[in-house]
């Protein structure tokens, strides 16, 4: 068994890190709120530490799964940041989506700290951290993803590295980049079934076992035709998601027309009041026009 700080109690990481400790494994986790930290030590046992460099101290991993690149600097860096209470030779994961810049450059300092450093962003939504079924995608160095990677399967169905530091970001943002379009393309499709006077459960019925049937199709039709997007994967989230798509594809010379047009549709699903909304919501947004 291990000794592990998980970094960020949010719906991903409170689910992840009581998995973790399920297992075995001895468990500190911190929280910029202690009272979620307080929450989780309560229902799971471990610890709870005030910062992030007390939570790393002697630990063989540290994982973090917090909102956005500066969070994840803040966590890292600084006297009281995660790699300045890590031993050489442990590893940090970050399940964090974030850009693939940060990535490579908290890759770099963490290497000259003697510190691995592995990318494992995941894509599953809260219902797969809690039923411990994450498909997570890394980067970093093979050792140190051999080594995660058992830690990582606690709660994952499948884990994968993709190649170097970076990888695992980018192959998130392709993860983000698909379900962009496809939401769109079911929420059209429910919309024009409405509008042709069609049942849309008996429409979906029929097409889901055909070339248009998707894991959104088969998770999603019901509660965006029941007009409730209180659960899943939320709005605010995805557009800063899809904004760092697009803007690596300005680097890379990726022409992203779909994403670049379906960020603004989330765009005004946030002006709707949606930005806690999940993702299908884009369906509200389209009966909303029409």
């Amino acid at each position: 068994m291990a000794k592990i700080a998980f970094l960020g109690m949010g719906v991903m990481g409170y689910p992840m890190a009581g998995h973790l400790a399920a297992a075995g494994h001895d468990v500190t986790v911190y929280n910029r709120t202690a009272a979620k930290s307080k929450s989780w030590t309560d229902q799971h046992g471990g610890s709870m530490a005030k910062t992030p460099r007390e939570a790393a101290q002697g630990m063989d991993f540290v994982m973090s799964c917090v909102g956005n690149d500066d969070d994840l600097r803040s966590v890292c860096l600084g006297d009281d940041g995660a790699f300045a209470g890590m031993a050489q030779g442990s590893v940090f994961v970050d399940h964090t989506t974030v850009s693939a810049a940060v990535t490579r450059a908290l890759y770099a300092v963490a290497d000259g700290l003697q510190i691995s450093f592995v990318d494992a962003p995941i894509s599953g939504g809260q219902a797969g951290a809690e039923n411990a079924q994450l498909v997570v995608m890394c980067g970093g160095d093979e050792g140190a993803y051999m080594r995660a990677e058992p830690i990582i399967n606690v709660y994952a169905k499948k884990c994968v590295r993709l190649g170097d530091s970076g990888s695992g970001q980018l192959t998130k943002m392709v993860n983000q980049i698909c379900i962009a379009g496809l939401v769109q393309g079911l929420s059209e499709g429910l919309h024009f079934a409405e509008k042709a006077g069609l049942d849309g459960r008996a429409v979906v019925d029929v097409i889901a076992g055909g070339a248009a049937g998707s894991w959104q199709m088969a998770n999603r039709f019901e509660t965006m035709l029941d007009d409730h997007f209180e659960h899943g994967f939320a709005v605010d989230w995805m557009r800063k998601d899809l904004g760092i798509c697009l803007d690596t594809a300005n680097e890379n010379g990726a022409s992203l027309p779909v994403t670049a047009v379906v960020d603004q549709f989330y765009k005004d699903v946030q002006k709707m009041g949606g930005g806690r909304w999940d993702t299908s919501s884009l369906f509200k947004r389209l009966k909303s026009i029409g």
